[in-house]
């Protein structure tokens, strides 16, 4: 992530910032990799408390904080030693942050963000692409299938000052899940795959799954492209 100090993070993401007791001070920088598993945390690191179906992130702080985490995102104040910011929804709150992060790195006007959707077919495109950019510039791709609320914006905060093209997976259960992700980072190319049955039922059929996929092309700028 592109450093920034505890007060930006904190302004970014609408908290409220919590000192520890580790001399950290609202102008104390934090560079390292943000998290939502403690067990990924390293050193100078964010960990973002998600609650989750079977068990709540904020019971593994803890652990986050011994791995490296300088600083902790929680949806209530915690005891550690680290710095804390308190913000009502911490998922938001991670997609706030990553869309400052990569605001700020558009702004030196060399960042290049593609965004893939459909039924099928992402994973492997954005795989590809991701080949074909590493190839010219430094790159950022998603691990695995990072394409929902969690995993995109965790996929934007890995951006640096240096990077030159980012490459993001969009998926969707329903309307609204990529206009959500597209909020966070307006893309300059939009690709569209093949948009079939897949998950018509979710989306209450094929014309609802269309307009649904349909956000991510909405979503380019004014110099934007579509595939």
């Amino acid at each position: 992530m592109i450093p920034l100090t505890l007060e930006q993070i904190a302004l970014a993401v609408n908290g409220r910032l919590v000192l520890g007791n580790s001399g950290a001070t609202n102008q104390t920088v934090i560079s390292g990799l943000t998290g939502t598993d403690s067990r990924l945390i390293t050193a100078g690191g964010i960990f973002v408390a998600k609650p989750g179906d079977l068990t709540d992130g904020h019971l593994f702080v803890p652990a986050a904080v011994e791995n490296g985490a300088e600083l902790v995102i929680v949806d209530h104040e915690v005891q550690t030693e680290v710095a804390q910011i308190v913000v009502p929804d911490t998922v938001v709150a991670l997609g706030e942050l990553a869309k400052v992060v990569v605001a700020n790195v558009r702004a030196l006007g060399d960042l290049t963000v593609v965004a893939i959707t459909g039924s099928n077919g992402k994973t492997t495109t954005k795989n590809l692409v991701a080949a074909m950019c590493s190839k010219v510039a430094p790159t950022v791709f998603p691990r695995d299938s990072f394409n929902n609320e969690v995993g995109a914006p965790l996929t934007m905060l890995r951006v640096e000052e240096s990077t030159r093209y980012l490459i993001l997976e969009m998926g969707a259960s329903g309307p609204g899940n990529i206009s959500l992700l597209t909020d966070m980072v307006q893309p300059d190319i939009s690709v569209v795959l093949m948009i079939g049955l897949a998950h018509a039922g979710e989306f209450g059929g094929l014309d609802v799954t269309v307009q649904a996929k349909q956000e991510i092309i909405e979503a380019l700028g004014p110099q934007g492209g579509k595939v």
